[in-house]
């Protein structure tokens, strides 16, 4: 066995109708021998005796979690004919956790993605493999930082059955999926011929995938969960997918536990240091009177407060100093229509008049700002709900959902406001939504809250000088104002119901 590739694939049937049984029974004992439950003797015939059969299928049944009897039961076949990974498994050794098969020696990592696959659009494909890069260091003290050409550390590419860069072929559809290497070579490579796909139980799930194999680019090998993105079998599309505690322990293994004061500080580093603007012409809005004109919760949690020129967070404890627009987001005017962050894409979108602007945390994307087509211009809001992943403007009565992952027609847009979010006023001046899926509207002096169901919660409109801004000294409404924002929020539908909960102070 090669230790330095991993492969991950289908396993071909072993049953075909008219097959007999017996050739069904060799097929299965190649499975085991080929992934380490049997061992071929060094001298001798290579006929297995059948305890050393059952024995296998014992060890083999105990690591998939499936009943163990020592017989090639119907449960047994389905699980060998399930998509995995071609390395072998260590679990006849009785290993009951993650396995480790090296390190970088190093944290901080470039990598380069080389070609995209041709069954997704470019800009999907690359989101899915910046997700699964993410899934790793929300969790390790590690970083990924992309490079548009020369070496970097990890190289992502998609070939086909050959490839003059790659001495392990493909098979076409359906088998081997992908490779990897182990540190520090740093190879990633995918099957050009599956049907990649992302959000979507058909097909195979790219962010899933990549996430499996570049576990073992860092250093991973199998996990036995079944459930773990490092078993050796590959589960499907799981719309709520998250790292196993054995992915994180196996990786905290290999490069610790990401320290929550070092988030503290790369936090306050991607911050420009400018200092407080003076009180001095043009004026400074005062920050508890009148109407906001946007809001936003934004990248690390924190909730940025857009008013004229000026910009201000909001915390528990108060607010914050004030800063010019342009002084954080350079380029970026003043007097805002609305901004929003989608932590699914990790953008922020501001808009004015009939434009749009797109940074990434305080820097501008290429190619912006742009005009806005198929949305009218001067929008009032703008929000992200985390429930469906998707971004909501707003104008007048009426709204507009957009997917910023997918092509989007806007023909039947813009719909009524109140058909959705049941209550609020038309003509918002800012809204937002916090991680929890309560969504949150600004108009003049007011604010309202609305449940997951979108109604507006008993209570409301309150005053947002009082209950948010905090200008008096104790508000009894605690109000969700910092926090741990997630980029994969979970995928529901917009008729979720879901009972609200209290959102806790911070």
């Amino acid at each position: 066995m090669n230790w330095q590739q991993l492969w991950l694939g289908f396993l071909l049937p072993m049953t075909v109708s008219g097959q007999a049984p017996g050739l069904e029974k060799e097929a299965a004992v190649d499975y085991l021998l080929q992934y380490g439950y049997l061992q071929k003797p060094l001298e001798g015939s290579d006929d297995f005796r059948p305890e050393d059969i059952m024995e296998a299928l014992r060890a083999f049944q105990e690591a998939s979690e499936l009943p163990v009897s020592g017989q090639l039961d119907d449960a047994t076949r389905v699980r060998m004919r399930q998509p995995r990974c071609g390395l072998e498994d260590p679990f006849n050794q009785k290993t009951l956790k993650y396995l480790l098969l090296g390190r970088w020696r190093k944290k901080h990592l470039t990598f380069r993605i080389l070609n995209l696959p041709s069954t997704l659009p470019p800009y999907v494909a690359r989101a899915a493999l910046l997700q699964a890069f993410q899934y790793w260091s929300n969790v390790a003290p590690l970083t990924f930082r992309e490079v548009k050409a020369g070496w970097a550390d990890i190289r992502l590419s998609f070939h086909g059955r050959q490839s003059p860069y790659c001495s392990n072929n493909f098979d076409g559809p359906g088998r081997v999926l992908a490779h990897a290497d182990i540190p520090e070579l740093g190879s990633v490579h995918f099957d050009e011929d599956e049907l990649w796909t992302e959000r979507s139980y058909r097909g195979v799930n790219l962010r899933i995938i990549a996430a499996h194999e570049l576990g073992h680019a860092l250093g991973l090998g199998h996990s036995r969960y079944t459930q773990a993105l490092m078993a050796p079998v590959y589960a499907g599309y799981r719309p709520h997918f998250k790292l196993h505690p054995d992915d994180v322990a196996g990786i905290q293994a290999l490069y610790g536990k990401k320290i929550p004061e070092m988030e503290d500080e790369e936090e306050e580093t991607e911050l420009p240091t400018v200092p407080p603007v003076p009180t001095q012409p043009p004026p400074m809005p005062d920050p508890c009177s009148g109407e906001l004109d946007a809001i936003m919760l934004g990248p690390r949690g924190k909730t940025y407060a857009f008013k004229g020129n000026y910009v201000w967070t909001v915390t528990d404890s108060g607010l914050g100093p004030l800063f010019q627009v342009s002084a954080l987001w350079e380029g970026l005017p003043g007097n805002l229509d609305a901004a929003v962050y989608s932590p699914r894409t990790q953008w922020i979108h501001f808009f004015k008049g009939d434009k749009v602007w797109r940074y990434v945390n305080f820097k501008m994307s290429p190619g912006f700002p742009k005009r806005l087509n198929r949305v009218e211009p001067n929008l009032d809001a703008a929000l992200y709900w985390p429930l469906n992943q998707k971004v909501f403007l707003f104008k007048g009565s009426g709204y507009w959902q957009w997917d910023e992952l997918a092509q989007m027609d806007f023909s039947s847009y813009p719909k009524p406001i109140k058909r959705l979010f049941t209550g609020v006023p038309d003509q918002p001046s800012a809204a937002m939504s916090w991680r929890d899926g309560r969504v949150y509207f600004f108009k003049g002096k007011q604010y309202w809250r609305l449940n997951r169901q979108l109604r507006v919660e008993k209570g409301y409109p309150r005053d947002i000088a009082h209950n948010w801004m905090h200008c008096h000294p104790q508000n009894s409404d605690p109000t969700p104002l910092d926090g741990d924002t997630s980029s994969s929020a979970t995928e529901t539908t917009l008729d979720t119901t879901s009972s609200a909960t209290d959102i806790p102070e911070h």
